[in-house]
């Protein structure tokens, strides 16, 4: 297949939302192929007591899909290691690899993992698995050598876009997608239904509009941006 725009690797469902929602509209709407690789079943992202995780889980996924539908994302990959399970193995790794093979994505965006001090620990992880995914050893045809038995040649990425990041290098315009953004992220039930969503809207086109204070449009996601020189 020809490669995608981009692959977002996220540690839960309603990462992509919270982080990236808007620039993956801007994409879609541009013709370009996004697709999600999401790593935890988010079953223990609930203040819910009587909720079963299972059912949480299953509840999420859903949720997931609906909001990349309004994004115009047509993939969805789950991963469904438990929510606060990620750890740096080999096989977590492996999985990242195999996708970024498949997939062949322009663009890698994730979870910075260098952000200090208060963090999700799935959020670390799966920033820092996901680098190193991209390099060496998506690259490198030694690296997992069975997955070129099954056709899954080695790809370089060639940016990778941190979001969550303390050092914001890339500002992304989503003035006109701001409103899909919101669309997509009120898909997640689960997570915001207990909030006042007209106050969750206005906050946040408050924080993107500060993001694009020095910008010549109105609001802006924001990233670090690394352009991989191989």
């Amino acid at each position: 297949m020809n490669g995608v725009e981009a692959l977002l690797v996220l540690a839960h469902p309603d990462d992509a939302e919270f982080a990236a929602a808007g620039t993956v509209a801007r994409w879609t709407r541009e013709g370009k192929q996004v697709v999600y690789l999401v790593c935890t079943n988010g079953n223990k992202g609930t203040i819910d007591r009587t909720l079963d995780p299972a059912d949480l889980a299953a509840v999420r996924e859903q949720e997931q899909k609906a909001a990349a539908n309004i994004l115009g994302v047509k993939e969805v990959a789950f991963l469904h290691y438990p929510d606060q399970g990620l750890e740096d193995t080999p096989e977590f790794r492996k999985q990242i690899v195999r996708n970024i093979r498949k997939y062949k994505p322009r663009i890698i965006l994730t979870s910075d993992p260098y952000r200090r001090y208060i963090g999700h620990r799935d959020h670390r992880i799966a920033g820092q698995v996901a680098l190193d995914a991209v390099y060496p050893y998506a690259r490198d045809h030694l690296a997992y050598p069975d997955l070129l038995d099954q056709g899954l040649e080695p790809h370089r990425v060639e940016e990778i876009w941190f979001w969550g990041s303390e050092e914001r290098t890339y500002f992304s315009d989503i003035t006109d997608t701001f409103d899909l953004k919101i669309a997509a992220l009120e898909c997640h039930r689960s997570q915001v239904g207990h909030r006042d969503l007209t106050m969750l809207r206005e906050g946040m086109k408050k924080r993107f509009r500060q993001n694009a204070a020095e910008q010549s449009f109105d609001l802006a996601e924001v990233f670090h941006r690394v352009i991989i020189g191989y």
